[in-house]
């Protein structure tokens, strides 16, 4: 797999010419349709296929998938085509799941429109879709032929979407570069320049999951903050107005497993406070009740990393550095949420 990070006029030409698909489908949901589209719609086939989706979390399931699939069946696509993935990380993970699973397999590239998707979600071939309120609970790993990045997608965000994409940056740094860390965390997010952290993002991620494809070792540290940082969005994912962005959930997710990191001597007071101030003071605080914290604690049983009935975490060791399958209990995760709600 390949990452390229250029303007999306040359990089998309340069791969279609390079390639002889049959047909491409290319897959957008209305804001995407409406806002990133028209870059590549002069360098598309004449012939071909749209399918525009619903955006956002909630839409990320068999149902749209079926949607998909009929799209792909109706145009009678055989095995030679190319499925074009334009927009967040919802419709990666979904149109790569589709791609991979229609006729045992297409072609896809990913790319990647929002912040989040760009530093994150694009890149390592983990696809997938929620199943029965539980996040990439059905998907596979399969790598698209490349990963085409254009920072000026950027432009089309809003700052609660660009903030969002920020907290993998964060994490990033946190768990592979503690000078890099101390370079954002001395800024207001806005203040960085955020081509230059695509990039060193992309680097990391693509470093570690060559290193462990599969995530059988130490892919896992990718997962700091998604932990508790899933279960909340999970929880948090129906109730109306209280829905957050996965990135805001990341962030309660840092901040309560670098107390877990804390509460176990893995890093200073002085380091847990630097995590949480700077990210207090970019994301605020999500409101989570006393008694919402068993069902929150009961949603980490579902987490992929888990081994039996053990939920197990990725800890920091250290700024810019992790550990993986490390067990925690569910009295240091009330722990944890108790100390995030004050």
């Amino acid at each position: 797999m390949s990452v390229q990070i250029a303007s999306i006029s040359t990089s998309l030409p340069a791969f279609l010419n390079s390639k002889n698909y049959s047909r491409v489908i290319v897959l957008v949901d209305e804001l995407t349709q409406k806002h990133c589209l028209h870059k590549i719609e002069n360098i598309l086939p004449e012939n071909y296929i749209k399918v525009v989706i619903k955006s956002g979390e909630t839409h990320k399931n068999l149902t749209t998938c079926v949607k998909i699939w009929e799209v792909m069946t109706k145009a009678n696509l055989d095995r030679h085509a190319l499925m074009i993935n334009l927009g967040g990380g919802v419709i990666g993970d979904m149109g790569g799941f589709c791609a991979s699973t229609y006729k045992r397999g297409i072609d896809f590239i990913q790319i990647p429109t929002t912040l989040l998707a760009q530093v994150d979600a694009s890149v390592g071939g983990k696809l997938g879709i929620d199943f029965q309120g539980f996040k990439n609970h059905l998907g596979v790993f399969q790598l698209p032929k490349t990963v085409l990045i254009d920072p000026s997608f950027l432009e089309t965000l809003t700052d609660r979407e660009k903030r969002s994409g920020f907290a993998e940056i964060i994490k990033h740094c946190l768990i592979r570069d503690a000078t890099k860390w101390t370079e954002i965390s001395q800024l207001d997010w806005q203040e960085n320049d955020f081509a230059t952290l695509v990039a060193h993002s992309v680097a990391i991620k693509e470093a570690i999951v060559t290193e462990d494809p599969k995530e059988a070792g130490i892919r896992k540290i990718l997962n700091l903050g998604h932990t508790l940082g899933h279960a909340v969005e999970t929880f948090l994912l129906n109730q109306g107005k209280r829905k957050i962005l996965h990135g805001e959930a990341v962030a309660v997710g840092i901040i309560t497993e670098a107390f877990l990191s804390y509460d176990r001597g893995l890093i200073s007071l002085s380091e847990l406070e630097d995590i949480e101030a700077y990210l207090f003071a970019t994301y605020g605080k999500v409101t989570i009740k006393e008694s919402e914290i068993p069902e929150i604690i009961r949603l980490t049983m579902q987490d992929k990393k888990n081994l039996g009935n053990e939920v197990r975490f990725s800890l920091l060791t250290g700024i810019g550095d992790c550990g993986y399958d490390i067990p925690v209990g569910k009295s240091e995760m009330k722990k944890a949420l108790q100390y995030y709600i004050g």
